[in-house]
C-alpha cells in the first residue's frame, strides 16, 4: 500500500499544488505587515531551490556538494521554507494547519521513495544518507563525500526551469497584494 500511496504522491504534488494555491487565495486575509514578514521565510526558500537545482544532475549522479551537503533534500525544504511563508502571508492558522497535512502527506512519502531510488542506483547513498539530514540542515558541510568538488551552474538552474518558482512567488505576492487592496476598500 506504501508503494501504492508513493507512486500517487509523486504524480499528484503538483496539481495538489495548484488546487491548494486557489485554497489559500480564498482564505488567504493578508496584511502589509504578515505580507513583510513572510519574506523572511519565503526569500531564503526561493533561493535555497535555485541554488539546489544549480548543482543536482538528476538521475545522473548522486549530488553531495553545495546545499547537498548540508541537507539531502534543499529542494523540499526551500519549498516548505516557500509554503509556510505563505501561510505567513496570508495570516490564517488554518491554512498552516492544511499546509502541514498536505505537506505531511505527500512530500513524505514522496522524498521516501526517492531514497529508495537513490539508494539502488548509487552505492554511496548509506554513507551520504548516514552523514547527512534529510532534511534540517546541518550548520556545517559534511565535506569528502563526493568525488568531485562542486560548483553552481546557471545551465542546471535553467535546465530544471527552476526560474518557474521565482515566477510563481511573485505572482502569489501579486495576488495577495490584490486582494488585500481589494479587502480595504
Amino acid at each position: 500500500m506504501a508503494g501504492g500511496w508513493n507512486r500517487i504522491a509523486r504524480r499528484v504534488r503538483v496539481p495538489v499544488g495548484f488546487a491548494f494555491a486557489a485554497f489559500f487565495l480564498s482564505l488567504a486575509k493578508p496584511t502589509f505587515l504578515f505580507l513583510g514578514l513572510s519574506l523572511a521565510l519565503v526569500a531564503p526558500g526561493l533561493l535555497l531551490r535555485g541554488y539546489a537545482s544549480g548543482y543536482v544532475k538528476k538521475n545522473a549522479e548522486l549530488t553531495v556538494t553545495g546545499p547537498y551537503a548540508h541537507t539531502r533534500n534543499p529542494l523540499y525544504l526551500g519549498s516548505t521554507l516557500i509554503a509556510f511563508g505563505f501561510a505567513l502571508a496570508a495570516g490564517s492558522l488554518s491554512i498552516a494547519a492544511v499546509l502541514a497535512v498536505l505537506f505531511a502527506a505527500i512530500y513524505v512519502p514522496v522524498i521516501r521513495s526517492e531514497e529508495e531510488y537513490l539508494r539502488s542506483t548509487f552505492p554511496e547513498f548509506a554513507r551520504y544518507a548516514a552523514a547527512v539530514p534529510r532534511l534540517v540542515p546541518r550548520i556545517v558541510a559534511v565535506g569528502g563525500l563526493g568525488s568531485t568538488k562542486g560548483v553552481f551552474s546557471a545551465a542546471l538552474y535553467r535546465k530544471h526551469r527552476e526560474y518557474n518558482a521565482l515566477l510563481g512567488g511573485a505572482g502569489m505576492y501579486a495576488a495577495l497584494i490584490v486582494k488585500l487592496l481589494l479587502l480595504r476598500k
